[in-house]
């Protein structure tokens, strides 16, 4: 899958990031992992998103953490 992983769009949850191509918020993802519940749980519960679609945020989530260390020096202090 390429493409947009995350949409923001008035029109939909009033903007709140959701996977792109659903209604699902991307912060539901976090919720469950911050819950212990595996990606597959959450693919499970939500077949609208795809496991790729989460693999692909989460790498992406990485990469911003890793270059922009000026948001970890801020929040972790």
């Amino acid at each position: 899958m390429t493409g947009k992983i995350i949409n923001i769009d008035p029109e939909v949850l009033g903007g709140t990031p959701v996977f792109s191509g659903t209604r699902v918020p991307v912060k539901n993802l976090f919720d469950y992992l911050e819950a212990g519940k595996s990606i597959d749980v959450f693919v499970e519960d939500f077949d609208t998103v795809q496991k790729e679609q989460v693999l692909q945020l989460l790498a992406l989530t990485n990469k911003l953490l890793l270059t922009n260390t000026q948001i970890l020096d801020e929040n972790f202090a």
